[in-house]
């Protein structure tokens, strides 16, 4: 009979009786080559450096009496010591060279290395936003020939290239519509946002001042083209759309919704996080679009969130580009592109603009990977990129529709994503639970509860980078979870199990969370950590 090991499990036991899905159950927490890992302050200590450095001598200070005066009381620790712990802690990481992300409505689309290759080519990796501007005319072009491809692109007439994210880009084009307004005295006071526009739309409106109303959506996903128009009037700024939307659908009103906006004075907003979607297919400005940000970062391959900075560029139309932030960049009538700024912007023409969005021109990392992004791509595989990636969402929709509820299968193809329910899940089982069964499996869990129009939504966005392959893997290990779902398993409820931490008490964690590092107090009489060398 065979003696249980170090875990309590005895070899033969089915799996799913060990008592290892519940963790780590050894002394250290350690299993297999996942090693458990302690803080810094629990490896090193406070009273060593990682190099020792002799006291200069006669070395006068510069700091005008602001020397420090007590320890900074950070741990000291080896070469070895700091690479081991940041190297332990990417393993218990996600990240999209490891796997496919199914987030919805975010496009984690793969990074080309030929992005990064040349966004460190010494000319680019080195350009610095003080620098005279006669030293950086080629970093000027580069912003100038992106700037140019987004406008072929979209079909508009401007481009503001400063803001640094999605929802900067949302505030810079109502901060544009803003000014139009006020450029022709009209003081409107609302925004509307259908229900199936992106979250960040109410509260950029807000933000710049205005009312939030709602505008529903249809049975099959779109929105209300005669709710809509029936809420039309003088006092309406604008309306925040997206298209595609969030429900993962195309607005085939858009045109119409544009045209009822505009009869009565408004602007039309569109938001472009999911232009992945229609990229090299469908041109904003020809639906009637005033102003739309682009996210680089989404669309255009370049690193996206902790891997960034963002950027979101605003492509502008003939009414809205002479209220753009500065600084732009413009080829003048020398041939060489100019930077225009407050101190030239007469020269240009450029003088009501709204003011300033950021400091500098912007990201220019973001540019100029995107920049590679196009120019290796071409017209056409941009276009090809927006039709792999609605194949694969379409794909991804009705491999699971039998399994899972698509609310809005029936209002015919996706775009960019698909969506599901969790109508047809057991009483007690939630999304929640079953994204933390994906995790399991081996996946980060697509995007939760988003768009609220949804009953626990599930929003699933594969992008084009994503082959038949990894899409099959994927929907077999959905199709796992979502079974046990439905039948109520309820190790579901305590699932991740196998993940390098347990599942939280996510309500205590978002109330009280802790995001500082405290010395455990020893018992009375027992040395603290710092005490024991921080072992």
């Amino acid at each position: 009979m065979s003696a249980p090991n170090q875990s309590g499990w005895k070899p033969g036991t089915p799996v799913e009786d060990h008592n290892a899905m519940s963790g780590p159950d050894t002394v250290t927490g350690n299993r297999a080559l996942m090693l458990e890992e302690p803080l810094l302050f629990e490896i090193g200590h406070v009273e060593t450096t990682g190099v020792d450095l002799p006291e200069p001598a006669g070395a006068a200070t510069r700091l005008g009496g602001m020397d420090r005066a007590e320890a900074i009381g950070l741990p000291g620790l080896s070469e070895p010591e700091a690479v081991r712990h940041y190297t332990r802690l990417s393993r218990q990481n996600y990240g999209i060279d490891l796997g496919f992300f199914p987030l919805g409505s975010c496009t984690m689309k793969h990074n080309p290395r030929l992005n990064e290759k040349v966004a460190r080519m010494p000319g680019f990796a080195d350009v610095h936003p003080l620098q005279p501007v006669q030293t950086v005319r080629g970093a000027l072009e580069v912003i100038n020939e992106l700037a140019n491809w987004l406008i072929d692109l979209t079909g508009m007439h401007g481009v503001a290239m400063s803001p640094k994210a999605g929802a900067h880009g949302e505030l810079c084009g109502i901060l544009c519509i803003r000014a139009a307004l006020e450029a022709r005295g009209d003081a409107r006071k609302v925004v509307l946002v259908p229900e199936s526009a992106h979250g960040t739309n109410p509260a950029t409106a807000a933000f710049a001042g205005y009312e939030v109303e709602d505008i529903p959506a249809t049975a099959e996903g779109r929105v209300d083209l005669e709710a809509l128009k029936a809420r039309l009037g003088p006092d309406v700024a604008a309306v925040m759309i997206t298209n595609p939307n969030t429900c993962g659908l195309f607005e085939r009103d858009m045109k119409a919704i544009s045209d009822a906006v505009h009869a009565v004075g408004g602007f039309v907003y569109c938001d472009g996080a999911n232009f992945n979607a229609i990229v090299g297919k469908v041109r904003p400005g020809d639906l009637g679009v005033d102003a739309m940000h682009i996210n680089l970062h989404k669309t255009f391959s370049t690193p996206h969130g902790g891997g960034g900075p963002g950027s979101g560029p605003v492509v502008l139309s003939e009414a809205l580009a002479p209220f753009g932030p500065l600084p732009y960049v413009v080829r003048g009538k020398d041939g060489e592109v100019h930077l225009v700024e407050e101190e030239n912007a007469d020269q240009y023409g450029h003088t009501q603009s709204f003011g300033r969005m950021t400091a500098f021109h912007g990201q220019m990392g973001m540019f100029t990977r995107a920049l590679t992004y196009m120019l290796s791509h071409g017209a056409d595989g941009l276009k090809q990129v927006a039709e792999d990636a609605v194949l694969n969402a379409n794909y991804v929709l009705r491999s699971l529709d039998d399994v899972l509820d698509a609310p809005f299968g029936p209002s015919g193809p996706c775009m960019h994503e698909a969506l599901f329910s969790d109508a047809g899940f057991a009483e007690d089982i939630s999304t929640l639970d079953l994204a933390k069964g994906l995790i399991d499996e081996g996946y980060h869990p697509m995007t939760m509860y988003f768009p609220l129009v949804v009953h626990g939504a599930m929003l699933i966005e594969p992008t084009e980078t994503e082959s038949k392959a990894a899409l099959d893997q994927f929907i077999a290990a959905l199709r796992s979870v979502a079974e046990r779902a439905k039948a109520g398993d309820a190790t579901l409820k305590t699932a991740p199990h196998y993940a390098p931490r347990r599942r939280l008490d996510e309500t205590l964690a978002a109330r009280k969370p802790v995001l500082a590092y405290e010395e455990p107090v020893a018992p009375s009489g027992q040395p603290t950590m710092s005490e024991q060398g921080g072992r």
